[in-house]
């Protein structure tokens, strides 16, 4: 639905930015991945998931592709939402997640906070 958002970063804290577009100023969430890669550019531009549950339209951005990609894998399992894929990106990075699902590795996956063996096995199948 909104695929990025590209305007002037207002904000930056470790879990949101606020991004102004043409006067408008999105409210984004994001992981410490896009936290740490962001710096402080005056610019910005981020790729975005739009959540749309019954009480909230919540924004996710990722500054990387990639890490937007395993954020849609992440969701689409049963167990994991958002905040928990959120979660998962910003305690691991997109290659030690990669890493860990491929190694068959639940105990790395388990280290997230809110993931137990149940949700960690259903990540790695």
């Amino acid at each position: 639905m909104i695929d990025y958002l590209s305007g002037r970063l207002v904000f930056k804290d470790p879990t949101y930015v606020i991004i102004d577009v043409n006067g408008i100023g999105y409210h984004v969430k994001i992981s410490l991945q896009t936290y740490t890669e962001i710096k402080d550019e005056e610019q910005i531009k981020l790729l975005t998931f739009l959540h749309i549950k019954e009480d909230a339209h919540t924004l996710f951005g990722f500054k990387q592709a990639d890490e937007k990609r395993l954020f849609l894998l992440l969701i689409s399992i049963n167990g994991v939402g958002p905040s928990t894929g959120l979660m998962i990106l910003s305690s691991l990075s997109s290659a030690e997640i990669e890493h860990a699902i491929l190694a068959g590795d639940v105990a790395t996956i388990q280290h997230v906070k809110g993931i137990g063996a149940k949700t960690a096995q259903r990540i790695i199948l």
